[in-house]
């Protein structure tokens, strides 16, 4: 074959690809609008997050709750005066912490933190472990933009022990604990096991950070209030938006010193934003009505992953999985043996046809012919019976082909 021969045949091979890899872009695009539109028509389903809903049933939310979440005849804020402020003492108060700063979203208040950590302790490295949000799914932004150094510590779907602590063969600032582990499964240790990795830490000279987006949800695992699990920690991140359905919005909450440090950083950062009275007002909302109700849909959740189980079994899929067998907070993972597109095809087929939405959310790739979902329950989930999870399992069970 000649170079020109070669050359087409390669560009009609990369065309062919590109070809290839749109129609499968624009299937995945298509099988996603389908799952959004199911779930919104759903008659019943285990959870309804706020942020799915249209813009005016979120403006909705604020015109029906926010009088009594917050004093409207009082000026909005202005850089995060009035309704911010007030915002931050009251995450200060549930964390038992001396303050508290609104940020705009995690990634910068986690940044902030860790730096400001680092010009304290003189040193820029970060352990965390290897599924931890900022190694996921920040594109590496500790490194680019903040000169922090990370380095993993553990393995597997758990978080690390006091023995890899201890055992760790360098120097390390700070040690960076999410909780609970999301991408793990949302999987949390015993409260021995956190306090022996905290103790680990400190050995080391090293300050402790939770990054706590969900920590509003843990106090049923650890059968301990919010205020004694932040106190093991040198400082907190909790999000808004995560368990307690405001808008967005994020707090750091520590020492006042850091934190007023960390106001500091904020605004180089560029996250003292000008107004922010709505965020604000559907974080305190969603304190109100949905931090009290957490512990309730996590036991739930337990009554929702044990049907799964017995659902699965009794249809006869192979090699089904919850994880963790037993949920550590209101979400956790299902896992079953097929390509994403096959049981998310199922999922949807489901929610189109009996407007029962069993499995909302996106279906990922775990391995050849494995996919994983996540599941959470919220005030919609607490009106399935077990009964009812059983039998939504046998009607997507069906609509799955046949493994054998």
């Amino acid at each position: 074959m000649t170079d020109t021969a070669e050359q087409n045949t390669d560009r009609e091979t990369e065309q062919t690809e590109q070809t290839e890899q749109e129609a499968e872009g624009s299937a995945r695009e298509r099988l996603r609008d389908r799952r959004v539109a199911a779930h919104r028509r759903a008659r019943r389903t285990l959870s309804r997050a706020g942020w799915q809903g249209t813009i005016g049933e979120r403006l909705a939310l604020l015109t029906e709750a926010a009088p009594e979440a917050y004093d409207l005849d009082e000026p909005a804020d202005v850089y995060g005066t009035r309704i911010v402020a007030a915002l931050e003492r009251r995450v200060a108060t549930l964390l038992g912490t001396e303050a508290a700063a609104f940020f705009p979203t995690g990634t910068m208040a986690q940044q902030v933190a860790l730096r400001c950590w680092a010009g304290r302790t003189g040193d820029p490295t970060v352990a965390l472990h290897p599924l931890s949000h900022p190694e996921v799914h920040e594109r590496n932004a500790f490194s680019q933009v903040s000169g922090l150094r990370p380095v993993r510590v553990g393995s597997g779907p758990r978080l690390p022990t006091a023995a890899e602590i201890r055992d760790f063969e360098e120097p390390f600032g700070a040690l960076m604990l999410e909780l609970p582990l999301r991408d793990a499964g949302f999987v949390l240790p015993t409260w021995e096991e956190l306090t022996e990795v905290v103790e680990a830490a400190r050995e080391r000279d090293a300050v402790v950070h939770f990054d706590g987006a969900r920590l509003w949800e843990c106090t049923d695992h650890f059968g301990r209030p919010l205020e004694e699990i932040a106190s093991l920690a040198d400082s907190v991140y909790v999000s808004f938006y995560k368990s307690v359905d405001g808008f967005g919005g994020a707090a750091l909450a520590g020492p006042n010193t850091l934190v007023e440090e960390a106001k500091t950083w904020r605004h180089r950062y560029g996250g003292t934003v000008f107004q922010q009275f709505p965020t604000v007002l559907s974080a305190l909302i969603g304190l109100d009505r949905e931090l009290p109700r957490l512990p309730e849909y996590v036991r739930h959740a337990r009554v929702v992953a044990e049907a799964l189980r017995e659902g699965f079994a009794a249809a006869g899929v192979p090699w089904a999985r919850v994880h963790p067998e037993v949920p550590h907070t209101h979400e956790f993972q299902v896992w079953l043996p097929y390509a994403p597109e096959v049981v998310a095809e199922a999922a949807v087929r489901q929610g189109e046809e009996t407007s029962v939405m069993l499995f909302p959310d996106a279906w990922d790739a775990k391995g050849p012919g494995l996919a994983c979902t996540e599941v959470t329950v919220r005030a919609a989930g607490l009106e399935w019976t077990a009964d009812d999870v059983r039998a939504a399992v046998r009607d997507f069970a069906d609509r799955l082909p046949d493994t054998a």
